[in-house]
């Protein structure tokens, strides 16, 4: 018997001009008659949190009922078919009352936040960057941290009594270290792919090669080369994906002036 089928390292990635795209679980990261499980092409565990700043309509989201067999509210709803794979957590909220940066910090820290408008702040470290120190730390980036609103040119206090770190971010590397979110999907999506700089070099880079895929065009073609067809539909899937994601930033920017 002859076996010629090779092994795609989970850690390839497409090289061009500076800029580095990952590539998705292909079957030519399992060698032949090995288990996935068992090999660098084993899915990786992610963790997201998702933080609503300004509230939500509680009785649409919390059911009526405990246990396994509770009855999903209107909002759940779309999630009843992973019953079996889903826990909603509530009657988490702490002390302060009516707070926005007390609700904010115990989000991932489940913690209640030390009452100050100083830099002596101290909650808790949050979850996602337990998360990360245990299961990212073979990643380029153990996490992201993003928002969609700046809050970082607050100061003092934002809450009556509780400084503005505390709304700032809503993850901590420890009890007193608030990490800075990210708010340019730009910027992003160059620290995923490469290429960093200033505005007005992006803006350059934009004009002269367009996307970020352009310039990893011979690594694709000598990878599809290589591949099974079903793996090259899944391969030209992801770059579709990532293409769509540079159009509607450029989108954005082209409508924002950025």
């Amino acid at each position: 018997m002859f076996i010629t089928k090779m092994s795609l390292g989970r850690r390839t990635f497409l090289h061009g001009m500076g800029a580095t795209v990952a590539l998705p679980l292909l079957e030519a990261m399992v060698p032949a008659f090995t288990a996935t499980a068992k090999t660098a092409a084993n899915p990786q565990l992610r963790f997201g949190g998702v933080y609503v700043p300004h509230g939500v309509i509680l009785d649409q989201w919390i059911p009526k009922t405990v246990g396994a067999g509770f009855d999903f509210t209107p909002i759940l709803k779309p999630l009843e078919p992973f019953r079996d794979s889903l826990v909603v957590v509530s009657n988490l909220a702490r002390g302060g009352g009516n707070n926005h940066a007390v609700s904010c910090a115990a989000w991932l820290t489940g913690a209640v936040a030390k009452p100050t408008e100083a830099e002596d702040v101290r909650v808790g470290t949050s979850i996602d960057q337990a998360v990360a120190n245990r299961i990212g730390q073979d990643a380029p980036f153990p996490s992201l941290e993003l928002a969609t609103e700046d809050f970082t040119g607050f100061v003092g206090g934002c809450s009556t009594g509780y400084s503005c770190a505390y709304m700032n971010t809503i993850s901590w590397a420890t009890p007193s270290s608030p990490l800075p979110m990210e708010i340019n999907p730009r910027v992003v999506f160059d620290r995923l792919f490469g290429r960093p700089g200033s505005a007005a070099q992006r803006r350059a880079r934009m004009a002269k090669d367009k996307s970020i895929l352009d310039s990893v065009t011979e690594d694709v073609n000598r990878l599809r080369g290589w591949l099974g067809s079903r793996d090259r539909v899944r391969l030209s899937e992801y770059l579709d994906n990532v293409r769509e994601i540079e159009r509607r930033i450029e989108r954005m920017e082209a409508q924002h002036g950025t």
